[in-house]
C-alpha cells in the first residue's frame, strides 16, 4: 500500500543509518504508509521492536499486522510520553521523514497542495482545532508577516499580509483560490510556482507547529537512546535541516556547549558520515525525492 500512499525516500540509506540490531528497540515517528518500518522489521529478529508513530488517520489504515509492531496514533512530539506508557525507557535507533506525504499531497481536499482548488485547512491532524483557515482569518497583520517571513522566507511577507487582512474584510477567506486571488501582485509570473509553494509552506508549518514539534522531538531524543543508539533524520526544507544538523553538532539550537576545564564541548551525539542525498535516479523516480536531506547521528555513552 506504501507506493500509493507514499514512497519512502532514501529507503536503504536511512534505515542502513540505524545500524539495526535484530533484537533492538525501534522508532519510525513518521509511519505514513509504512515503507520504512516495513524494511526495519526485515532486518529485526523474532526478539526486536518497532513504534511507529503518526498523528495523521489516513496513516492508520496502513498498519502493519506484525507482532513486533506497534501503531501509536500520535504526533511524535509526545515520543517519550507514548514510549512510556508501553513500558519503553530506551531505544536503540529513531527515524524520522518529516515533511508532507505524497498521500497528504495528492488528497485534493486536505488542502495542501498548490495543484487542487480546495477549502483551506492544511492539518496533519484532522481532529486539530487550529486550520490555514483559522491562521488566514483570524491571525492579525503583524502575526501573519511573521508567519509568511520565518516560515516561508518570503520577501513580500508584508506586502502579502496586508492584502490577507484588507480582503477578508469584505469576506471570509475559505479556498486556496481565493487566496491565491488575493495575493496574486506578490505572485511574481516567472516565480509563481515556487512564492505559492512557498507561501503554503509556511501556512502549513504554522498549521501544525512543525517548528516547535521538531525542537520537542529532538530534545527527547537524546533522554530516549541507548548509547551507541542512532537517530537518521530526513529534513526537505533549510528551516528543519538548520535545526537537525545544529542539533546533531552540539545538542542545541542557540548558542554553544559549555566546556569544561581543559576546553572541551560535552556534546551528546556524533555525527555518522556526511550529508546524504537522493540520486538522480530515485528523483527520476520520485520527484518528491529531491530536496531531501538525509543526516545520521551516533549518541555517545554518557
Amino acid at each position: 500500500m506504501e507506493n500509493k500512499y507514499h514512497i519512502p525516500v532514501l529507503l536503504k540509506e536511512t534505515v542502513d543509518g540505524l545500524n539495526i540490531k535484530p533484537d533492538g528497540v525501534y522508532v519510525d515517528v513518521t509511519f505514513g504508509g509504512g515503507g520504512h518500518s516495513k524494511e526495519i522489521l526485515s532486518r529485526l529478529g523474532p526478539n526486536g521492536k518497532l513504534f511507529g508513530f503518526d498523528q495523521d488517520q489516513d496513516a492508520h489504515k496502513n498498519a502493519l499486522q506484525d507482532d513486533r509492531f506497534e501503531l501509536v496514533p500520535q504526533n511524535f512530539r509526545f515520543i517519550k510520553r507514548f514510549l512510556r506508557f508501553y513500558g519503553i525507557k530506551k531505544v536503540d535507533g529513531i527515524l524520522g521523514d518529516f515533511g508532507v506525504s505524497s498521500h497528504q499531497f495528492d488528497v485534493a481536499d486536505r488542502g495542501f497542495s498548490t495543484r487542487f482548488e480546495a477549502d483551506l485547512d492544511m492539518r496533519m491532524d484532522q481532529t486539530a482545532n487550529l486550520s490555514a483557515y483559522e491562521v488566514i482569518n483570524t491571525y492579525n497583520e503583524q502575526s501573519l508577516k511573521q508567519v509568511f517571513l520565518e516560515y516561508g522566507e518570503l520577501r513580500s511577507a508584508p506586502k502579502m499580509a496586508g492584502l490577507i487582512i484588507e480582503a477578508r474584510k469584505e469576506e471570509p477567506i475559505k479556498t486556496s483560490s481565493q487566496l491565491k486571488e488575493i495575493i496574486e501582485p506578490c505572485l511574481f509570473k516567472r516565480k509563481e510556482h515556487k512564492i505559492l509553494a512557498q507561501v503554503y509552506q509556511a501556512i502549513r508549518i504554522e498549521v501544525n507547529q512543525e517548528i516547535q514539534v521538531l525542537k520537542e522531538f529532538l530534545l527527547q531524543t537524546n533522554e530516549l537512546l541507548n548509547p551507541g543508539g542512532r537517530i537518521s533524520l530526513i529534513s526537505y526544507h533549510s528551516l528543519e535541516d538548520r535545526l537537525v544538523k545544529r542539533f546533531i553538532r552540539n545538542g542545541l539550537f542557540e548558542g554553544e556547549p559549555e566546556k569544561d576545564l581543559f576546553g572541551r564541548m560535552s556534546v551528546p551525539f556524533k555525527k555518522v558520515g556526511g550529508l546524504i542525498v537522493p540520486s538522480s535516479q530515485e528523483i527520476y523516480l520520485n520527484s518528491r525525492a529531491r530536496s531531501a536531506k538525509l543526516r545520521i547521528a551516533e549518541k555517545l555513552a554518557e
